[in-house]
Formats: C-alpha cells, sequence, structure tokens
C-alpha cells in the first residue's frame, strides 16, 4: 500500500488537476439523467396494477390521467378550453359532457347522471387522458402547459399534478439541502479539527465525489427523486470519516518522520485506504442490502449509495492527500489546539457505573420494540404536501365538491353485456365509500344500439379488448377504508369478467403496502446477515457480531420507537431505510471500541482496563463521527418541505446521535459483562482462557496439562 502512496504523492499535481477536469462531464452527466418523481412506478411490473397501465397505453392510447376542476367559466369558455387541451401533444383524450351531448344541449335538461358526472355547484369538472404514464416527463409537461393555459381557474388533480408539484418543490429546494449541510458540516469540523482550513479541504474532496457519483448515475437510466435528494447528504454523512482518518494518520507520520510530510503522506495513504476499506465495507453492507426489495426504489438508492461510499474512498486517498500536500503549508499556518476537552471523567463515570447501564438496556428494550411497532406510518405522499400546492388545493376541491378523495380504474371485457355493466356500476355503487362510476354503457345507457353511437364517443372508453370504468371514492389514499373498498370492488368484478382488475393510484398504494411489509423483513434480515458476516470475518469472532449488531440493532430500535412516543407519523420507507442505514453506518462504532478492547485484552490487561481504555480512546472519534452525520442531515431535516426527505433526514440525524449514546453507554458493559464468552468464542483471543490476571477470573481449569 506504501508504494501506491508514494505514487499518489508522486502525481499530486495531475491527480488533482484531473479531478478538476472530470467535475466537467460529471456535471454535464448529471443534469442528463432522468429523474423520476413517481414513486409507485418503482412497484414489480407482474401485479395487476402494473400491468393496467400497460393495457391503458396499449389499448386505449391512454396512460396517465388527471380531474381538472374549472371554476368560474361559461360552458362556451370550457368547451374552448377542452378544445385547447387536446391540442397538446401528449393529450389523449379529455372527456367532458359535451363529449356525450353537444355542447348547445342545457346541461339541465340532460340525464341525472351525465350532469353529475361533470357538474357540481360552482365547478364543472374534465377528466383528461395522457399518451404516457403519469411521471412521464411529456406527461408532467402537459400539466404546466395545461395550467398556464387555463391560469387561476384551473385546479388539477392526479398523479401527473402531484409529481409535477413534488418535481417542482424539489428543484427548488434542492441545492439549498447540500448547502446547509455543507455549513453544519464544516461548523463541527471546525471545532473538533485542530485546523481551521483543512475542513475547507475535506468538503471539497468529498464534494468533487458527490459530484462524481451523481454523475455516473446514467448507467442506471435514471434515478428517484428520493434518491436524488439524499444522495449528497449521505454520502457526505457517511464518508467524511475517511477524510479524517487520513487527516489524523498523516499527522502521526510526520511526527515520527520530521521534515518529510511526502513520506508521511505515502505512508499514511497507505494505513488510511487498510482502514477505510475495512470501515466501509459494513456500510455499503447496509445500502447494497436495499438491493433485495423488490419495490425497486430501495434498489435505486442502494446501487446509488453504495457506488457514492465506493467512489469516496477512492477521493479520500487520492485527491485529498494531493490537497493537503499542495495547500500543505496554509494549512500548517492555521493548526491550533485542540478545542474538545478530555473525556476522561466521563470515560471513568460510564466504566463506574457500567452494571446501571447494562440494566438501562434490559429495561428500555421493552418500551423500545412497543414503539417501533406501534409507530404509525404513512403511504400517502401527497396528504404531507403544503396545502396551497394546486394538485392538493384541486384533490380538496374534488373531495368536497364531487365526493371523490381518490379515483379508482376498472379494466374489464369489452363484450360485456351493457346490462351486465350497469348491473356491475350498480353493485360497485352500492360498496360503501363510493361516490360515482362513469363508463360507456353507464353514460350512454343499455336502451341504445351501439351501432348508431359515434366511434369518437364509443372510442373513449372502450377499445376491441377493453373497456373502462372510472370509479369516484370519498376514501383517502393508503387507508384501510379504501384498501377494504379495493377488495370488495375486485371481488365484484371477478363475477362478471375474472379477468378484471382495478388499478389507479389507490390500488397500486394498496399493493406498495402489501409488497414493502415483506420487502422491509427481508432487507433487515439481508442486512443484519452481512454486517454479522463481515464483522465475524473482521475480529474473527462468533460472539462479537452478536453483541455488536444487538447494541446497533438496540439503537435503531430507541430511534425508530421514538416516533411513537413523540406521536410522529413516519414515511413507510423510513423503517428499512433508517434500519440498514443506521446499523452499516454507525455500527463502525462498535468496532471501533471493540478492536482497541481486543488489542489491550490480547496484550495481557483485563477485561476492566481493556475496556476502560478502549472507551477513553475511542470516545472522542465516536463523537465526531456521530456529530459529522448528526450536521450533515439533522439541518435538511428541518428546512425541507418535502415531509419524506424531512422525516428521513431527521431520523438519520438522531440515529447517529442514539448510536452514539448506545456504543458509548452500553457496549463496554456489554463487553465487560460477556467477556468470558468473548474471550471463549473469539479465534485470536482464545490463548488467553485458563489466565489470570488482577481483576480477572480464572475461566477455567487444567486437568493433565490440557484444557478443559
Amino acid at each position: 500500500m506504501e508504494k501506491m502512496g508514494k505514487l499518489i504523492v508522486k502525481l499530486r499535481i495531475p491527480i488533482l488537476i484531473l479531478a478538476l477536469a472530470l467535475v466537467v462531464p460529471a456535471m454535464f452527466s448529471f443534469l442528463n439523467t432522468r429523474v423520476n418523481y413517481d414513486i409507485l412506478s418503482y412497484l414489480p411490473k407482474d401485479i395487476d396494477t402494473m400491468k393496467g397501465q400497460d393495457i391503458m397505453l396499449d389499448e386505449f392510447g391512454k396512460g396517465g390521467f388527471a380531474f381538472v376542476v374549472l371554476e368560474g367559466m361559461s360552458d362556451n369558455d370550457v368547451s374552448k378550453l377542452k378544445s385547447q387541451f387536446e391540442e397538446i401533444d401528449v393529450v389523449e383524450k379529455v372527456l367532458w359532457y359535451d363529449s356525450i351531448a353537444d355542447a348547445s344541449v342545457p346541461k339541465e335538461v340532460l340525464p341525472q347522471n351525465i350532469y353529475d358526472a361533470f357538474n357540481s355547484d360552482s365547478s364543472t369538472l374534465m377528466a383528461v387522458f395522457f399518451s404516457t404514464t403519469s411521471s412521464d416527463d411529456a406527461a408532467l409537461e402537459a400539466v404546466v402547459k395545461m395550467r398556464e393555459i387555463a391560469g387561476q381557474q384551473c385546479l388539477i388533480s392526479g398523479m401527473s399534478a402531484v409529481v409535477e408539484d413534488i418535481k417542482e418543490l424539489t428543484m427548488n429546494e434542492m441545492a439549498m439541502y447540500v448547502i446547509i449541510a455543507a455549513i453544519l458540516n464544516l461548523i463541527v469540523l471546525s471545532i473538533t479539527m485542530d485546523s481551521f482550513i483543512i475542513p475547507l479541504f475535506f468538503l471539497s474532496s468529498v464534494g468533487l465525489a458527490i459530484v462524481y457519483n451523481l454523475g455516473t448515475n446514467f448507467v442506471q437510466g435514471q434515478i428517484s427523486f428520493i434518491t436524488l435528494a439524499l444522495a449528497a447528504v449521505l454520502q457526505l454523512a457517511v464518508t467524511m470519516d475517511y477524510s479524517i482518518f487520513l487527516w489524523e494518520s498523516y499527522k502521526e507520520q510526520k511526527t515520527i518522520c520530521p521534515g518529510d510530510n511526502r513520506h508521511a503522506m505515502a505512508v499514511a495513504i497507505g494505513k488510511t485506504f487498510t482502514s477505510v476499506v475495512s470501515s466501509s465495507i459494513t456500510t455499503v453492507a447496509g445500502f447494497l442490502a436495499l438491493c433485495f426489495m423488490t419495490f425497486t426504489l430501495g434498489v435505486d438508492l442502494g446501487i446509488v449509495m453504495a457506488k457514492g461510499v465506493v467512489i469516496g474512498v477512492i477521493c479520500c486517498v487520492t485527491i485529498l492527500p494531493s490537497m493537503i500536500l499542495i495547500f500543505d503549508k496554509p494549512i500548517s499556518k492555521t493548526i491550533h489546539r485542540d478545542l474538545i476537552p478530555s473525556f476522561d471523567g466521563i470515560s471513568n463515570f460510564i466504566m463506574k457505573y457500567h452494571e446501571v447501564f447494562a440494566v438501562l438496556f434490559v429495561a428500555l428494550l421493552i418500551p423500545a420494540v412497543y414503539g417501533e411497532t406501534h409507530t404509525d406510518v404513512y403511504y400517502n405522499l401527497t396528504s404531507t404536501l403544503p396545502k396551497d400546492l394546486n394538485s392538493v388545493v384541486a384533490a380538496a376541491k374534488l373531495d368536497e365538491e364531487y365526493g371523490m378523495s381518490t379515483q379508482h380504474i376498472l379494466l374489464f371485457d369489452s363484450k360485456m353485456d351493457p346490462k351486465d355493466v350497469e348491473a356491475m356500476a350498480d353493485n360497485i355503487s352500492s360498496v360503501e365509500g363510493v361516490t360515482k362510476t362513469i363508463s360507456f354503457d353507464t353514460l350512454i345507457g343499455s336502451a341504445i344500439p351501439r351501432e348508431v353511437v359515434p366511434e369518437s364517443v364509443s372510442e373513449l372508453m372502450k377499445s376491441d379488448k377493453w373497456q373502462m370504468m372510472l370509479i369516484g371514492s370519498e376514501y383517502e389514499v393508503a387507508s384501510p377504508e379504501v384498501n377494504e373498498q379495493i377488495s370488495e370492488i375486485s371481488d365484484i368484478i371477478k363475477k362478471y369478467d375474472n379477468n378484471g382488475m382495478v388499478i389507479g393510484e389507490s390500488a397500486a398504494t394498496k399493493d406498495l403496502i402489501d409488497i414493502t411489509a415483506k420487502d422491509f423483513k427481508v432487507v433487515n434480515i439481508m442486512s443484519i446477515a452481512f454486517v454479522f458476516v463481515i464483522i465475524l470475518i473482521a475480529l474473527k469472532s462468533v460472539s462479537l457480531p452478536i453483541i455488536l449488531v444487538s447494541v446497533i440493532e438496540f439503537a435503531v430500535l430507541v430511534n425508530m420507537g421514538l416516533s411513537c412516543y413523540t406521536h410522529t407519523t413516519v414515511p413507510f420507507i423510513a423503517s428499512v431505510v433508517i434500519g440498514t442505514i443506521q446499523l452499516g453506518a454507525t455500527v463502525d462504532y462498535a468496532i471501533l471500541m471493540t478492536t482497541r478492547y481486543k488489542i489491550e485484552r490480547i496484550s495481557g490487561k483485563d477485561k476492566n482496563e481493556s475496556v476502560a481504555i478502549a472507551l477513553r480512546t475511542s470516545i472522542k472519534s465516536i463523537l465526531v463521527s456521530a456529530l459529522g452525520f448528526f450536521a450533515a442531515t439533522f439541518g435538511v431535516g428541518i428546512y425541507s418541505s418535502v415531509d419524506m426527505i424531512s422525516q428521513l433526514c431527521t431520523l438519520l440525524s438522531r440515529g447517529a446521535i442514539v448510536s452514539m449514546f448506545t456504543v458509548n453507554l452500553v457496549l463496554p458493559a456489554m463487553l465487560i459483562l460477556f467477556d468470558r464468552v468473548i474471550i471463549a468464542t473469539t479465534l485470536d483471543m482464545r490463548h488467553l482462557r485458563g489466565k489470570k490476571k488482577s481483576g480477572t477470573v480464572k475461566l477455567e481449569k487444567k486437568t493433565s496439562g490440557a484444557a478443559v
């Protein structure tokens, strides 16, 4: 590794020039990587709701749809507006009452079902169908154009409108996420480091790594807006430690090799590379565990973040050393005394009362488990958006004036007898919470011969194989009531057409709830298994992985459980994202302390002295690491108006602090209490069995010279 270090030192200027030059293609690639703002599009493609979307596109030429509420407009103006909407490229069809009857016919003489479908006392309603999926860029652009054409009198509801609003909101805030995270991290580093300038180089190195990571996302074709929002913040949070490792190692080598900074850096690079690779493996494993989700948002986030950690390691041992050597003089001039006080008193206190902390661990376990299992979770992203967004106001209007808090689409056989369609519609209308049903046959009626109906009318809701029915519901997306309603509607359609299906936002969200419930169990098991194996290999022990994983999993339970006791509803993906990231990123705190405990124990010290030294020498490093993680995520959690991003960052920042306290307070007690077991089950400590030092207990007897 030292040879690699010498080569990097020799090429420090070309490395820095290349690093800066790579920013241009990385930024170009980043700006041209599509961002997906529709989380439902990450559902498995083989479920009915996703198949139904393909049918809508293939059979009807329609993908996403939106309901447009128009207020204070005459029928003639609405009719003109409808024509203008239809001229937008991806608008396939616009369904209004003049699609069924001529606009010259007074609304008052229309059949009641047609009138009620499109009108309220103060507004009129039209359904707009797009020729692309809800989250397609063209559909989002169509929403923007519709709003521009109609102005203030137009309120647009539906997934396309929601996705467009989320896109605008997130894009407006994205830059501030990075700025806030960087400023807060800079403050923490300025306090905890012994130079006022070195934190700027840390941030520069990590910043370049973030740009490279975002620039290489083109290989995935697109990334989720959640991944994009969290990627920079998380990469800063989990990789900043690597820069600190290099700096501390470089300072140590400078004392060993005074006057030869290049050699000191070469040695430091070799030692740091070994350390950060070992440290980063658990973090990468935590992110890769997300790839086992069938809800592929986990795959999206997992790959991007695992890649980010690897890139962060590479930049830490190439770009950062080059910066430090090139700017070594100004850095040296800003060296100051350590501002962080000694933690010897705190360490002694923890050691003195370690049994109390062990009891506290057991006492808090039950309320932590209860809190984690009883934390309220939400799946409806729209319900957490700012209330003044156009799509949110439109959804409230639809609910208030048309009794449609959400909408379903029913797909069934186009050859079904009109009388059966009407009977099925009547049965569906009787389902609790259904406010209206709109289909070709219910609008036209069963008495009118189908051959006399104009093709322009019939093709609105029928194709050769399928026809569709729009269903309005008074229940909110992801509510238990709407999920029960969808199940009842599905049972009804199966009686008339075994291949019929319910699709739409609510149906897809119901699938999301069912799928992620299974995914989360799998991911948690896989993340624990990955980290367990890594610790087992690294520490050559069977018992230590159990102890360390248990300590961090306890911290995860406490972190998630606190949401229950603070009456906070968290996003559905929080439990799996927080669980894997907090485990993968903060188990390093426990590994750091345990590794030092092993070194001291093997050297012949007793268990209490070994743990005391491990705690005293690790507590500052753990504090700095946790505060850095906290700083990178806490500010974003406070600032973001997108609740899912805000909640995830808040939970991550809190998780870092909870893990810090748990490792510093609980792990020493665990190491002392299970010292015998650790020695018996750790490969390079087994020679300690039977030895007795001051403060230790003889672990076994010798019989005829052989260990029993």
